[in-house]
């Protein structure tokens, strides 16, 4: 999915941003992108849930040192 990034909202025509805005919006969650990219995690997420992909980092160890994981049937398994 390509990244949405909010224009300023201007004084004036409020409608027209808004719905260029909004189409905006709607584009980019239509577009595929050619990869992922993974920021490194240098300690558990706070929040995740079933499906969470990451790219762990030291100190963070989930298990088998960096690399990416996949949180499955309550714990995280590494991808490589």
């Amino acid at each position: 999915m390509a990244r949405y990034t909010p224009a300023t909202v201007p004084a004036g025509d409020l409608q027209a941003f808004l719905s260029e805005e909004l189409s905006k919006i709607a584009q980019s969650t239509e577009t595929a992108d050619a990869m992922l990219m993974l920021d490194p995690l240098f300690a558990p997420p706070k929040k995740f849930r079933e499906g969470a992909i990451v790219f762990a980092k030291a100190p963070w160890n989930p298990g088998s040192g960096d690399g990416v994981y996949c949180f499955r049937a309550g714990s995280w398994r590494f991808l490589g």
